[in-house]
């Protein structure tokens, strides 16, 4: 998840001899050992360049054709009643649980979130330290927020958003494979449980695809909150918009950023809801942007379980910088691209939503077309 501070072809020609009143001079001495007859160097970097676009071309053309794919994906109308299933989630900025908002700010965001589809608030309460462990003067007014979610709006549930950095593509970092670690983190998890929030939403970043402590850390996590009646609740990584494509991406900048789709099921089938963060796409129109979350939607769809809330994350953002075009990623081609894998893939499903990052980010606009789009 990308995090916002909270501030608020042609050919070769080839040189032949000079023809002079028609008469062709004699060939030159034969050529050495490894040279072209047509000329030693030259011969040489003919092939070299045939070689260079030889590689060029089997990068490009196969990228190329995926973009066309993926506008074609963005083509047609989704299925009607493809609207709210009122599972839909936000993520909250970390001035909600330390004091910097107030009761005035809190009934703005009642009056903004009523009758929309929006049923948990992910609230940013961390971040957990490197050992795993958590403050608890990290959300000092966390029972204060949790008391007015209830009072202003009945049914809506307060999770603690949780995460850091995980040490897998530096040396500075959460470390997964520690096993101290990973009890630090279920017993920070039993504590802001005990704080009073209903669930406990994690995101723990670069994750690389197929981390199997991750999966053990899910079930551990798993046993918690189900113990305590509350939610297990995750930011996933997108999944392989291409076969194995997270293998070449980390063989290419050492950062895989994608996961299998089989990896994505064993997550989803640990959890009580996963949150798609389907954005910073690399896109840079809407139709393709649109077309890449259709095909995402899609794909978790196929191997998401019916009991687990599947949750398709809207950019409520704007930047321009590597990965992410702010004129691209928008909430209606978003939407629209959720609707039209929601309507090819499993219309019907209930346990379904999007998931708005993120509110002090977010403009009139955004809020506009989720409720016109989404919650229709």
């Amino acid at each position: 998840m990308v995090h916002i501070e909270d501030t608020g072809g042609g050919t070769a020609e080839i040189d032949s001899p000079e023809v002079a009143d028609g008469v062709v001079p004699p060939p030159g001495p034969p050529a050495a050992d490894g040279e072209s007859s047509t000329g030693g160097r030259g011969g040489r970097a003919k092939w070299v360049r045939r070689g260079v676009l030889g590689l060029v071309l089997a990068l490009v053309v196969p990228l190329l054709g995926a973009e066309i794919a993926l506008r074609v994906n963005y083509a047609g109308e989704p299925s009607d009643g493809t609207y709210t299933r009122d599972k839909d989630a936000i993520w909250l900025g970390h001035a909600w649980v330390d004091g910097r908002k107030t009761d005035a700010d809190l009934a703005a965001l009642a009056g903004r979130l009523k009758g929309t589809g929006i049923r948990d608030l992910y609230v940013h309460s961390g971040p957990l330290e490197h050992d795993g462990t958590l403050p608890e003067s990290d959300y000092p007014k966390a029972a204060w927020l949790i008391e007015s979610v209830h009072r202003e709006l009945p049914g809506v549930r307060v999770q603690a958003w949780l995460g850091d950095k995980l040490a897998t593509e530096s040396p500075d970092g959460l470390r997964l494979q520690r096993a101290a670690t990973r009890t630090a983190i279920v017993a920070s998890t039993r504590q802001i449980l005990a704080a009073g929030f209903e669930g406990a939403h994690f995101d723990l970043e670069p994750l690389h695809s197929g981390d199997a402590n991750y999966l053990d850390l899910l079930d551990r996590l798993h046993d918690v909150t189900e113990a305590h009646h509350a939610l297990l609740s995750v930011a996933a990584h997108q999944i392989d918009p291409l076969p194995a494509f997270h293998s070449f991406w980390d063989t290419v900048t050492n950062h895989p950023k994608w996961w299998s789709q089989a990896y994505f099921g064993q997550v989803a089938r640990r959890v009580d809801q996963i949150a798609v963060m389907s954005y910073d796409t690399m896109q840079p129109l809407q139709s393709l942007y649109g077309g890449y979350v259709a095909q995402q939607t899609s794909l978790a769809l196929e191997v998401t379980p019916d009991s687990t809330d599947l949750l398709m994350g809207l950019p409520f953002y704007h930047e321009n910088r590597f990965g992410h075009r702010g004129a691209a990623e928008t909430v209606p081609a978003a939407v629209r691209g959720v609707r039209l894998g929601l309507s090819r893939t499993d219309a019907d499903r209930a346990n379904f939503g999007v998931a708005l990052y993120v509110d002090f980010a977010a403009t009139e606009a955004d809020w506009t077309a989720y409720g016109e789009d989404w919650v229709h």
